[in-house]
């Protein structure tokens, strides 16, 4: 699990903390091995890889925070381009692009509204959403590094803000149910 370090007005960022209470819990087959990225482009385009190469993950999922959102929100694709939002460094990737040469758009193989109705089904508070727009800022960038290495272990989820309206241990619950769902459709 992939979450962020803070950025902007969230000094605390809730992705963070959602993956850290994760952690905690004891997921029957899952070995959980998390890390926070700060929100720099250059640092995700060397650490997300790095990640990959060092785990050799069955999954690999991102979480990242939305000021928008008021549910767990499954991302079903990234884009490539189209990155000017200024990251904690003051910069962009050059070509506002992630990689050079790659289709404009990834989406993951995994269905995502089948994990977001087995989510919304499962009798947890937190509730799920499908999005295809993940909002071209590091979250984006860092998804579509990610799917460029494997459509097929790749998934991104947007967690609200802390307490609006979920706590971290609630967003972690949401998380845990979603890993769950999401195993079950690429095993």
């Amino acid at each position: 699990f992939i979450g962020f370090g803070p950025f902007g007005e969230h000094t605390v960022n809730a992705s963070w903390v959602a993956v850290q209470e994760l952690a905690k819990k004891a997921i029957p087959g899952v070995i959980i091995v998390i890390q926070e990225i700060p929100v720099e482009y250059d640092t995700v385009k060397k650490q997300v890889p790095q990640l990959w190469e060092d785990v050799n993950p069955q999954l690999v999922i991102h979480v990242g925070v939305s000021k928008e959102a008021n549910a767990i929100t499954l991302e079903q694709q990234a884009h490539n381009d189209g990155y000017k939002r200024l990251d904690v460094l003051k910069t962009c990737p050059s070509n506002n692009c992630c990689v050079d040469g790659a289709d404009e758009c990834l989406v993951s193989s995994i269905n995502m509204e089948k994990v977001c109705s087995d989510v919304n089904s499962s009798g947890l508070e937190v509730k799920a959403v499908v999005s295809h727009d993940p909002g071209r800022y590091l979250c984006d960038f860092s998804y579509f590094v990610s799917l460029h290495i494997d459509r097929s272990k790749s998934a991104f989820v947007h967690v609200p803000p802390l307490g609006k309206p979920y706590t971290g241990l609630e967003l972690a619950d949401g998380l845990e149910q979603e890993t769950t769902q999401v195993r079950n459709c690429i095993h």
